[in-house]
């Protein structure tokens, strides 16, 4: 009898901590897991649009140097209109694209 009793403890003490372990499981799943998800694409997101960012910065600085030195060397006022005209342009296409809001729903 001495063998059965510990034995039965030590199922319970099983029985116990599996469920524990269950509802530690369900609640990571549930709870914790759509969190970590939410927090890495917020954070993925700001690192593309700084890099973007950063991209579209650099591509103009060398387009314009670009430009200034070999195109229209000595003549920088046309490098800024190009540029500018190109910028607006972009800006143009841009807004022209974009929807009211009671139609993106």
């Amino acid at each position: 009898m001495t063998q059965e009793n510990p034995r039965r403890d030590h199922d319970v003490v099983d029985r116990a901590l599996h469920s524990f372990d269950h509802v530690l499981d369900l609640v990571h799943d549930r709870v914790l897991r759509p969190i970590i998800l939410a927090g890495r694409a917020l954070a993925f997101g700001f690192i593309i649009v700084l890099a973007s960012i950063v991209l579209v910065c650099a591509f103009v600085i060398g387009l314009t140097r670009l430009m200034n030195v070999y195109f229209f060397a000595g003549h920088e006022w046309i490098t800024y209109l190009v540029v500018g005209a190109l910028l607006v342009t972009t800006g143009m296409i841009i807004w022209r694209r974009r929807r009211p809001l009671q139609l993106r729903k």
